[in-house]
């Protein structure tokens, strides 16, 4: 048996604090630099100036400048959705929908993607160094919102010299800003494609994200959201945070189909608190890995911006208001075991768009992969985007062939 000494806990991440700083401010990624005259003007009621927004690009935009495609990324993602991380060498975050021969082909399309303000790869931060002061951040940075966040971006794409965007694709918090695109800036968006996500933040999201919210709060290397200045992080509250959001991520079929109740290397439990099941040994993979790419307080100022996001609330409380008269075409689509953001909430901004008289097209595709289907192997998914993308391509003029 074992001795409950021996208990294994989240191990420190492999990667430096320095090599991690690094990207929060030099990123390996193009910058775009916004001075004292383009402030970003935030909800809060702040103007963030200085500010930098790390994006990266792939393909070529066409003459007329009409072949745009934004992508928009998730609560823990970043620019680098269709190339090699700088930070972890592994594969671009959406290679699955992104790429040479993929449903967004750079062959077709000039494809956009920024971190995004709150972000700590590249973009300002609360791991960025505040200029005023020549310290990081920390939690002196304002508290940002998805409308903050998409402003951003919009001066991003007005400096790429870009007036409309052919589309805007995001999953989960990055189809929060796809659908906050077009109610902020209707005339700039031809389609959109809005996937696993909803028009405002659950209660029980909300709570979630607070239980993470405070598991950082609570490591003793938090201090205060100081701990920049005194060279470490939070990685295991951080971690925690991580193994908790994931189970949101997932379904209770998936994790029984992966995992079930299999040991990991071994036969008999060792009555200790070791991960004795493959399910946990797998939560604190997720835990670790995690920490290695990412700043504690940017993981308290995206989860709280997607906790603030509510498109009707900015309406009167009438969502369909948010949409009216809109031209552009969308296309939603939920999962069946997707229970972070369920199916009605989806129908119910479909239902929205219905009443705003506006073009929508619905897919709800059955898997049992939770909500990170969007990100996964899931060949129905893929069909239903390409054919999305190619009849608005065909409906804008656009040439889809091979270039």
């Amino acid at each position: 048996m074992s001795e409950m000494g021996s208990v294994k806990s989240i191990p420190s991440p492999a990667i430096s604090a320095d090599e991690r700083s690094h990207e929060v401010d030099h990123p390996s990624s193009l910058v775009a630099h916004f001075g004292a005259e383009q402030p970003l003007r935030l909800d809060c009621g702040v103007d963030l100036t200085p500010f930098q927004i790390a994006y990266q690009t792939y393909g070529e935009l066409n003459a007329d400048r009409s072949n745009a495609v934004l992508i928009c990324h998730a609560l823990t993602g970043d620019q680098h959705v269709a190339n090699v991380h700088p930070v972890t060498g592994k594969p671009g975050w959406w290679e699955t929908l992104v790429g040479p021969g993929r449903p967004i082909d750079p062959k077709h399309y000039f494809i956009i993607c920024s971190n995004v303000i709150g972000g700590c790869m590249g973009s300002t931060g609360p791991a960025s160094i505040n200029p005023a002061t020549g310290k990081v951040w920390g939690l002196d940075f304002p508290v940002i919102t998805i409308p903050d966040m998409v402003r951003a971006q919009a001066m991003l794409i007005d400096r790429l010299g870009i007036d409309t965007l052919f589309a805007v694709v995001g999953g989960s918090m990055g189809g929060m800003q796809v659908l906050q695109w077009t109610a902020a800036y209707p005339e700039r968006v031809y389609s959109a494609l809005a996937i696993a996500c909803a028009t405002r933040h659950s209660a029980q999201n909300i709570a979630f994200h607070e239980l993470g919210r405070q598991a950082v709060m609570a490591d003793p290397d938090w201090h205060g959201g100081g701990y920049a200045d005194r060279g470490i992080h939070p990685h295991r509250g951080l971690a925690v945070a991580r193994m908790a959001a994931h189970i949101t991520y997932l379904s209770d079929a998936a994790l029984h189909r992966k995992f079930g109740r299999r040991m990991q290397d071994r036969e008999l439990p060792t009555f200790s608190f070791d991960a004795d099941f493959q399910v946990e040994s797998y939560l604190r993979y997720q835990g670790s890995s995690f920490v290695e790419r990412f700043d504690a307080n940017s993981y308290l100022y995206l989860t709280r911006a997607m906790d603030y996001f509510d498109i009707a609330a900015d309406h009167g409380g009438v969502l369909a208001k948010a949409f009216a008269d809109i031209k552009t075409r969308f296309c939603v689509v939920s999962f069946t075991s997707d229970w972070l953001f369920p199916t009605s909430e989806s129908r119910a901004l479909v239902h929205a768009l219905n009443a705003s008289s506006a073009r929508v097209s619905f897919a709800e595709i059955e898997t049992d992969r939770g909500h990170d289907a969007f990100l996964l192997d899931v060949p129905e998914f893929f069909d239903i985007s390409r054919a999305f993308l190619q009849s608005a391509g065909k409906a804008r003029g656009l040439s889809l062939e091979d270039r």
